[in-house]
């Protein structure tokens, strides 16, 4: 970073932003004071992983800079909105707001709701499927977020993420703005380990995506483990491909024909044996 100048939006990503700035707001109040605010700005040229860049020179410049900017008085708190258009980018600092407001806690939990939407499965919804979705979605985080709101979401949504302005966005595309957890199976290295411990992991496997707890995966908790299969080699996927990659884990796998894949059935693909 250039000692004469603030930090230059577009070097960090919401994901770290965030990361960084719960350290200092626990509590979710919205704002840290601004004795904080050194603190933070340390912290974040320090994520920034540019080593000449964290002085402390720098770092009070930095801290100076932004309370001249937007007129922060001794004593005064400062809202993450405030410090995040400092740091991120447009689209990064959109993407926090779902990050912090909306976060889901599963690939199934996404597709349920995607489902819904997209469903004659072309693998895009458009912008007012996108208004009924987000509308959809804050209800079922208990979020209040009125109509002018939810358009002007919308409409920013569009404009960012709708790279080919054909009014419509993909599967790939809301993954990425509803910042999704982390994928549940980047935590196993099936071949790494012992048949016991693979047998161990299975079971952990099959418990997360079997939301129902009926022993047997079917509709959007299938969509959900064949989405972070799929990602574990693919990292951008659009809808068509995971419907495709759907048919043939459900041709190989269910063997009833039942259109859910049961325990057993799964395992038998996985070259396990377990106890039925």
């Amino acid at each position: 970073m250039d000692s004469a100048s603030g930090p230059a939006p577009g070097r960090w990503e919401a994901a770290g932003f965030l990361q960084v700035w719960q350290r200092f707001d626990a509590e979710g109040r919205g704002y840290i004071e601004d004795k904080e605010l050194h603190a933070f700005f340390y912290q974040m040229l320090m994520k920034s992983g540019t080593d000449d860049a964290v002085t402390a020179e720098n770092v009070q410049k930095a801290k100076q800079q932004f309370m001249a900017a937007h007129s922060v008085p001794k004593g005064g708190r400062i809202r993450m909105e405030q410090l995040a258009s400092t740091f991120l980018s447009e689209d990064e600092n959109f993407l926090l707001l779902f990050r912090r407001e909306s976060p889901l806690d599963s690939s199934v939990q996404f597709m349920q709701i995607w489902r819904k939407y997209d469903a004659d499965s072309s693998g895009f919804i458009s912008a007012a499927e996108l208004q009924n979705f987000l509308r959809d979605l804050f209800l079922h985080q208990k979020k209040a977020v009125s109509e002018a709101k939810l358009e002007e979401y919308t409409g920013t949504m569009m404009k960012i993420f709708d790279k080919n302005k054909d009014g419509r966005l993909d599967l790939n595309e809301l993954a990425r703005i509803l910042a999704l957890q982390e994928n549940f199976l980047l935590q196993f290295k099936m071949d790494a380990c012992s048949a016991e411990e693979r047998k161990r992991d299975f079971e952990k496997i099959f418990a997360h995506y079997d939301v129902s707890k009926t022993g047997a995966l079917e509709g959007p908790e299938v969509d959900g483990f064949v989405r972070d299969m799929m990602e574990l080699v693919q990292p951008s996927i659009r809808g068509v491909d995971l419907d495709k990659f759907r048919e043939i884990l459900l041709r190989h796998c269910d063997v009833n024909q039942d259109g859910k894949i049961q325990k057993t059935e799964l395992a038998l693909c996985l070259g396990l044996k377990i106890n039925p």
